[in-house]
């Protein structure tokens, strides 16, 4: 059973999110659920308890053959070499230029197979991309993205709501780990520990059609279980200054103004792009991708100008924050002006209200 393909796909959850009140909108292809509750709700839910999102827009690609760990350096700027079999590794993968492609998670199932996610909007032109990189490498390139389904359970309790359907052994399972097993009745549950929330947490990859049962063990465990939507995903990622792909990175954007430098292992075998970042890094990035929080009335939203004297930027994410209770924002300032305390203003309807670079992620969490 694969995803229905038509002018606006859904999830093999969408029956069981309308009942529970889910408001859809158009997003990547698919009628997604952006509330239930409501955002705010649905935060605090994920900050202090446990909450369940509906991911399975997101696109799952296969690399398997002999040479899959050379074709996996060549395609992403971070050292798969680094991670064991049962890791999983955060990376972007770049153009000639360094443009960012897309930023993805890439998990190891031995040397010779690797199974990677990426951003559901970027799908067609990534696999495209990955066919570009690696037509020269002896493996095979497997879109298996309408055979899954996901679902990322998050929050301080998402660990024992979890045991209560698994045998699997959760307390040995760092970050960035993962094991498979069965959950809730349904086999071969691929369990990883990544997170997109601050929060601790687990996303639980299944075979698209086994995905109801899967949810519906969940919400047997924990009647309390929150449903989520994308509105709640989106405050909670921005909280940790965790990027959006097409709205934070893009192809305009390098690594190492977005941030992401950390990702991009220069001492490493050759890889795309590795040329442009080497200049990049020695001369520095123009500008940077910094946080900010707001001292006057407005809420900050994505394409707002940043004025700084007679320099600006722009603002790529924004947000009036459910747990500091204040508007806080990101986007690209020059860098000689993105230092911590540096005083900017966002123009909000052709005002200018202030506003103070701070040091991120907004929120420190403390989990495991």
């Amino acid at each position: 059973m694969f995803r229905r393909v038509n002018a606006l796909n859904k999830t093999p959850f969408f029956a069981q999110q309308e009942s529970l009140g889910g408001r859809f909108v158009p997003f990547a292809g698919f009628e997604m659920p952006v509330q239930f509750a409501g955002v705010v709700d649905e935060h605090r839910a994920v900050r202090s308890r446990c909450g369940i999102f509906d991911v399975s827009h997101m696109g799952e690609v296969v690399i398997e053959g002999p040479q899959a760990m050379d074709a996996v350096q060549m395609l992403i700027t971070n050292d798969a070499g680094r991670i064991q079999d049962g890791q999983a590794l955060y990376t972007v993968m770049c153009r000639a230029d360094g443009g960012i492609v897309d930023d993805l998670i890439v998990y190891r199932d031995s040397e010779t197979r690797f199974f990677l996610v990426i951003n559901a909007a970027c799908r067609s032109d990534d696999v495209e991309h990955m066919r570009t990189v690696m037509g020269s490498f002896d493996c095979a390139i497997d879109d298996q993205s309408d055979r899954w389904c996901l679902l990322a359970l998050q929050g301080p309790h998402s660990a024992e709501i979890l045991s209560r359907v698994t045998d699997l052994t959760l307390g040995d399972l760092k970050p960035f780990h993962f094991v498979e097993g069965t959950v809730g009745g349904v086999e071969s549950v691929r369990v990883s520990r990544t997170g997109y929330t601050g929060e601790d947490g687990f996303e639980l990859y299944c075979p698209w059609e086994t995905g109801p049962q899967l949810w519906s063990a969940l919400f047997e465990a924990e009647p309390e279980l929150s449903p989520c939507g994308l509105g709640a995903r989106d405050t909670l990622r921005l909280e940790m200054k965790y990027p959006l792909y097409g709205n934070d990175i893009d192809l305009e954007r390098n690594p190492y103004e977005a941030g992401l430098g950390g990702t991009v292992r220069l001492a490493k075998s050759d890889f795309v792009g590795r040329d442009a970042l080497e200049r990049v890094k020695a001369d520095g990035p123009s500008q940077r991708w910094i946080g900010f929080r707001m001292e006057g009335r407005g809420i900050p939203r994505s394409g707002y100008p940043i004025r700084v004297g007679e320099l600006s930027g722009v603002v790529t994410s924004g947000t009036h924050s459910p747990s500091l209770e204040v508007p806080i924002g990101v986007g690209y300032v020059p860098s000689s002006l993105a230092a911590v305390n540096q005083v900017i203003a966002i123009e909000i309807r052709g005002k200018e209200i202030p506003a103070r670079i701070v040091k991120t992620p907004f929120l420190e969490r403390s989990h495991r």
